[in-house]
């Protein structure tokens, strides 16, 4: 079983419509805020990729919405690899609320790109702290 990165959110108001849930969009938010923090903890932010001309443009994104959450809600985001090969890097993410409730399952999908967007191969020593987080199972 691969590792899981955690990252903790409050869910704040401006997150929220007038029916007291996160707006829809907002959980690509907190996926990418939790992405960077797992960066960040592999030694690596992801602006200091980005200064050797590394980034990581979302290709595509699944979201599955299970539970809302809601003004307040302490959330955990856990956060691992489904992909890692080449130019390619795939996120597998589960979101949920402080009572362990399921809110969101989501894959992203990225490619490595230099800052002018030409595919780039992944520097080996991501791959290399990455390899801990990488699972076999997909979400969808």
């Amino acid at each position: 079983m691969a590792e899981l990165f955690r990252y903790a959110h409050r869910v704040t108001y401006a997150e929220c419509t007038v029916g007291n849930h996160i707006y829809h969009s907002r959980y690509l938010d907190l996926l990418e805020a939790a992405r960077g923090e797992l960066m960040r903890a592999l030694g690596a932010t992801v602006l200091e990729l980005q200064e050797r001309d590394f980034i990581f443009p979302v290709i595509e994104a699944r979201l599955r919405y299970k539970f809302p959450a809601r003004y307040d809600d302490l959330l955990t985001i856990e956060v691992w690899l489904t992909r890692v090969e080449r130019v390619r890097l795939n996120f597998g993410h589960r979101i949920l609320n402080q009572d362990g409730k399921l809110i969101l399952e989501a894959e992203t999908f990225h490619c490595c790109t230099s800052r002018d967007e030409k595919p780039k191969r992944l520097p080996e020593e991501l791959v290399e702290k990455l390899q801990p987080y990488l699972s076999s199972a997909a979400l969808f």
